[in-house]
């Protein structure tokens, strides 16, 4: 008997590893069986039977051991159908290594069964790092009520038969990657919960879902719907209490039947585009307690009718465009514990019963216009933790209870107009690690306790009016990243305790009055990359210990009154970038050392320097960074109306006697030299012209040797030819106009490469210019070229490989949950990285090299998102910049090589100001979102219009906003429709340097939010 209710091999898994397509019938054939054989049984049991007690017993024991055969069938079916969900699983951590033939499937781990009849009604195998795909075969578990694989990385479709799960109450499906259309499960009448939140699911948004009329919490939020507006049939599901529909592209006016919700507690319509009002009906919704609706375009005033909804605990509209005043009832919301409004246009005083909430945790309300004073109460009974009220226009005395809990982090008041001293309660607020005020008009002194913030990373009280000095308390604040003094009145020396702070970043202190020298345990701060002390009265001189302040990018000690030599020590300083220190009294020579910086802003005006001005310095910087230094002067070679305002070095007697030879040897060597040059100069040519002849024939032929390979290595690396020309095509990367690229494992453990195989139309042209500029140049921000190999009628190039692929394939990615792959810090060190490798060409290497190619998929980025300038295929050296071809790529190349076949470095700019553009917008330089325009012309149009907001990418946070514009500012200079106003690459770099969004410029405030 056990074999009859066994499945066969050949009927459970074919050799696909699918389940066979005739199991059903099977299964039908089996319980028909089943039956026969049971009357069978009955039968000859009651003609052997006489005595009624013994047909009892027999009977009962034929209908158990039918049973038994019945629960048996079921364990063996419902494991197979499990194996076989599992076979299309990866399980990185093991958790289904109890999933095989040899259990009851009622102990596989996440699987669930019912208690009396065994069967499996339940899978939850929710955040395992489960990849994969969710096999059709789960449809034929016909009695499962619960399914739970949120937080994995499942990817695919969702099968449609999973609507055959008639029993299902409860999917989860949530955190993954499915994509496609989502299939319809409106016949799942039993479903009271459906989430599918944070998943790429494409097509029309799923309406059907309102024809479930027992759903209690529905999420389909953060997918990638076409844009629709909200069905309507959605305020039908009178049990929702759980409607979770964020960034799910929807649009329109919220539809009056949501607000019949009556019973819903959570409401989250987020990160649409929402149009409209809220209706004074949203006080039908008596058990709501969280409303999110930030970052949509709904507009008009809040209604008075909110403030019925007395369980509201978290409520947030930021991101919106709602203007009026606050109804004072809004205060009478005693529950409220998150409360962001910021990024609207609200006016008027807050409300004063804000001051009694007593669970208020995150209080927002920053790029507003609330004025009058601020709730005097607020914070003291509330365990508040972050509080952002910048950017509006409060006045009269900071509140003093904001952190009498002892709970606050994050305390922004910054663009306000609170005046008085800065309460003293604010000196035992060790918690904070953000305080910034700055941009208000305290006065007084800082409380002491301030300056000592255990935990503090970012310390702002810039441009007020404090006075007094820093205390070395400064020494105790051992997280700090940024500290900002600057605008303001303080005085006294720096303490030496300043060494103690190994984190710090930036230390903004400049147009103070400190004096005294500068302490030189300056040196120890290894991660100081900003150093600005210009405008105060320091004396001495500077410290050499500078030197050590390895990561130092930004160093400005203008305007004071140092004196001695120029430090030879700053020459170690491999990262300056800008370097000023002018306005001071210091002597001495200009030190040779800075010649080895890759300065792209220097000024040492108004000093007391003397000697030879390094001619590479000038072209660096201009004279203007040199003038009012008496003793400085240029060389006679250098004489130019560029430099009118530099004197000209003079020669001593016996200097002229010494040049008066020179130039009689010189005039000597020269004349040999014309007599000899022209020879040897056609001699050369004819043999250069052979050389290449017979280098660009070897290439094309491959030696026509057969088993020949040539390998030219530009940078210690061990390949074999063998192994690079045998090429796997599942690993190729990408394929383009000169080749195909292709990523391969070296054996032995030795990395991974990319290998571009030349298309032989264009292989020895192609490789000659790739060899003759990518072998020669070495820059962290241009691709390394480690060798070339031909052969055997084949040609590669062998380059660094880039883990995270080209820039234009990274803008495009998606992680979970919808975002891109590249946030805006991302993308502004890629930015920098790429500018800095094409100044490097233009401007540090000899003889300067136009690219010609400058777009984003020739941007690669390595696993640090690092960036490399690759693809040198058509690039030329800048002397020979005609061309008789049309070279680049559509919507990067510059106006002007419609007229004229000479390439520019200009030209090479405006590319560059089409990648700012991109990485700015989101979008391709031909997106068809541009209606046919370029995105040069489209961006344009924005801004003409003062629509900035459209421009920016909306999957960046709005916190990167202000950095945005600083970039699309470059962006728009680098596109210049005419050249000659186009920056050049190095002031780019210095613009982008300007522009980075973790930095807080002089007198400019960052709105950079924590909260």
């Amino acid at each position: 008997m056990a074999s009859a209710v066994t499945l066969p091999t050949s009927l459970t898994r074919p050799s696909d590893g699918r389940l066979n397509s005739s199991m059903g019938h099977w299964i039908q054939f089996s319980g028909a069986g089943l039956v026969f054989l049971t009357e069978i049984l009955i039968s000859s049991t009651f003609s052997m039977l006489k005595s009624s007690l013994h047909t009892l017993f027999f009977t009962a024991l034929i209908f158990l051991f039918v049973a038994r055969i019945s629960y048996s069938y079921s364990i063996t079916f419902e494991t197979t159908v499990l194996l076989e969900i599992k076979n299309q699983l990866e399980d990185p951590l093991g958790v289904l290594e109890s999933w095989n033939s040899s259990q009851s499937p009622c102990e596989f781990a996440g699987v669930h069964c019912d208690i009396d009849s065994g069967q499996v009604v339940g899978i939850s195998l929710r955040n395992i790092s489960l990849s994969g795909k969710l096999s059709p075969s789960i449809s034929l578990l016909l009695n499962l009520t619960t399914l739970d694989l949120g937080g994995n990385n499942l990817s695919g479709t969702v099968p449609s038969t999973l609507a055959n799960c008639s029993n299902l109450s409860f999917l989860n499906l949530s955190t993954n990657n499915f994509g496609g259309y989502m299939p319809d499960l409106s016949s799942l009448q039993n479903l009271q919960v459906l989430d599918v939140s944070a998943n790429g699911f494409t097509g029309k948004f799923p309406s059907w879902v309102g024809k479930m009329p027992d759903l209690v919490q529905l999420g389909l939020a953060e997918n990638n719907f076409d844009a629709g507006q909200i069905p309507e049939n959605i305020g039908y599901l009178k049990n929702l209490t759980w409607l979770f529909l964020s960034q799910c592209n929807l649009q329109g006016e919220i539809p009056a039947s949501i607000y019949e919700l009556t019973s819903l507690g959570t409401l989250d319509f987020s990160r649409n585009q929402i149009s409209g009002n809220i209706s004074p009906a949203i006080s039908n919704l008596s058990n709501i307690f969280k409303i999110e609706l930030y970052q949509n375009n709904l507009t008009g005033e809040i209604p008075p009718e909110l403030a019925n909804l007395t369980l509201l605990r978290e409520f947030d509209i930021s991101r919106n465009r709602f203007t009026g005043e606050f109804p004072p009832a809004m205060g009478n919301l005693k529950k409220l514990t998150v409360f962001h409004v910021y990024t609207n246009g609200f006016w008027g005083e807050l409300p004063r019963g804000f001051g009694d909430l007593e669970f208020l945790v995150s209080f927002s309300i920053y790029k507003n216009n609330f004025s009058g004073d601020f709730p005097v109460n607020l914070g003291q009974f509330a365990p508040l933790n972050k509080i952002d009220i910048s950017e509006n226009n409060f006045s009269g005395n900071f509140p003093r209870f904001l952190c009498q809990n002892k709970k606050l982090e994050y305390l922004l008041a910054l663009n306000n107009n609170f005046s008085g001293e800065f309460p003293g309660s604010y000196a035992e607020c060790k918690t904070l690690l953000r305080f910034r005020i700055s941009q208000n008009i305290f006065t007084g002194t800082v409380p002491d306790g301030l300056w000592g913030l255990p935990s503090a990373m970012i310390i702002d009280i810039a441009d007020n009016n404090f006075i007094g000095g820093i205390p070395p308390d400064i020494g105790m604040t051992a997280n700090l990243t940024q500290l900002y003094v600057q605008n303001n009145k303080f005085s006294g020396q720096l303490p030496a305790e300043f060494g103690n702070l190994s984190q710090l970043q930036k230390l903004f202190a400049f147009n103070n009055s400190f004096s005294g020298e500068l302490p030189s345990q300056l040196g120890n701060l290894k991660q100081l990359s900003s150093l600005h002390l210009e405008g105060n009265a320091f004396t001495g001189r500077i410290p050499s210990e500078l030197g050590q302040c390895d990561s130092l990018v930004d160093l400005n000690l203008a305007q004071n009154s140092l004196s001695g030599n120029i430090p030879e020590a700053l020459a170690l300083l491999s990262s300056l970038n800008s370097l000023n220190l002018s306005k001071n009294f210091i002597t001495g020579p200009i030190p040779s050392g800075l010649l080895t910086l890759k300065l792209s802003s220097l000024d040492l005006s108004d000093n007391q320097l003397s000697g030879r001005i390094p001619s590479d310095l000038l072209l660096i910087a201009g004279d203007e960074a040199f003038v009012r230094n008496q003793g400085l002067c240029i060389d006679k070679t250098l004489e130019d109306e560029r430099y009118k305002n530099l004197s000209i070095c003079s020669m001593s007697q016996s200097q002229k006697g010494k040049m008066s030879k020179r130039i009689v040897v010189m005039l000597t060597v020269l004349l040999v030299m014309v007599v000899l040059l022209p020879g040897l100069a056609f001699a050369s040519y004819q043999s250069f012209k052979l050389e290449e002849k017979h280098r660009i024939r070897d290439m094309e032929e491959g030696k026509e040797k057969g088993s020949e390979w040539m390998l030219e290595s530009f940078h210690t690396t061990e390949l074999d030819p063998e192994e690079i020309a045998n090429l796997d095509e599942e690993n190729l990367i990408a394929c383009g106009g000169t080749g195909k690229v292709y990523r391969l494992d070296l054996n032995k453990n030795r990395g991974s490469v990319a290998v571009k195989k030349l298309w032989k139309t264009v292989g020895a042209k192609i490789l000659t210019a790739e060899m003759d500029i990518m072998g020669l140049i070495r820059h962290r921000n241009i691709l390394k070229l480690y060798a070339c190999l031909t052969g055997k009628g084949s040609n590669y190039l062998i380059f660094e490989y880039m883990t995270n692929g080209n820039l234009y394939q990274a803008l495009h990615r998606q992680i979970k949950g919808g975002q891109s792959e590249l946030d805006w810090s991302k993308r502004y060190k890629i930015a920098l990285g790429a500018a800095k490798g094409i100044m490097y060409l233009h401007h540090d290497y000899s003889p300067a090299i136009i690219h010609r190619d400058i777009k984003s998929s020739n941007i690669l980025l390595n696993e640090e998102y690092e960036a490399k300038i690759a693809d040198f295929g058509i690039a030329k050296f800048a002397e020979g910049s005609y061309s008789s071809c049309f070279a680049g790529t559509h919507g990067y190349i510059a106006p002007e090589l419609a007229y004229s076949p000479k390439a520019t470095k200009k030209s090479d700019i405006y590319s560059f100001g089409v990648v700012l553009l991109e990485l700015i917008t989101g979008h391709s330089p031909n997106d068809p979102h541009f209606g046919g325009e370029d995105i040069v012309s489209w961006v344009s149009f924005h801004i003409d219009n003062q629509n900035l907001a459209e421009i920016y990418d909306p999957r960046m946070s709005i916190f990167a906003e202000e950095g945005m514009g600083k970039v699309l500012k470059i962006a728009i200079l680098c596109t210049n429709k005419l050249p000659s106003p186009r920056p050049t690459m190095r002031e780019v770099v210095n613009m982008l340097i300007n522009a980075d969004p973790s930095s807080a410029a002089a007198g400019a405030k960052d709105s950079s939010k924590n909260c």
